[in-house]
Formats: C-alpha cells, structure tokens, sequence
C-alpha cells in the first residue's frame, strides 16, 4: 500500500511540474501578445495621425478619412460580427 501511495504521489508531482510548465509558458505567449498589440496600437496611432494631417491638408475632415479609432477596452466590448456567439 505505501509503495502505491509514493508511486501516485510522484505521478502527480510530475503532473505538477508540467502544470506550472505550461502556465509559464502561457505566461510568457501572454506577454508577448500584450506587447505585439501595444505596438500595432502604436503603429494605428501614428497612421491615424497621419491620415489627419493628410485630410486637414487637403480639407477634408479626419473622420472622413476612413479610419476607425476605438479603444481598446471598448473594442472588447463590441459584439463579434458571426451574431454576438463567440
């Protein structure tokens, strides 16, 4: 009977190991999305700056430029376009 019990609780200390495993590598792809969409936010900053500067130049209003600027958090918000189902 001891012997089962130290061969189950060895089995579910690798399980363990490989949880924390995959919950840092999550971690870490985490990361990187957060950062990849800092920058592309970034990068829809400027542009969308640019495209101002371009139709206050040549007089047309900034909204009319086509670009769509949403927050991110609202963008979150907004339902999917397949009818709201995720």
């Amino acid at each position: 009977m001891k012997e089962l019990l130290e061969r189950r609780l060895e089995t579910l200390a690798a399980e363990q190991q490989k949880g924390r495993q995959a919950l840092a590598e999550l971690d870490e792809q985490r990361a990187q999305l957060a950062r990849t969409l800092l920058r592309i936010e970034g990068a829809m900053a400027v542009l969308g700056e640019m495209l101002a500067n371009q139709s206050d130049a040549s007089g047309v209003r900034s909204h009319d430029a086509g670009v769509r600027q949403v927050p991110p958090a609202a963008d979150a918000a907004m339902p999917s376009s397949n009818g709201g189902t995720p």
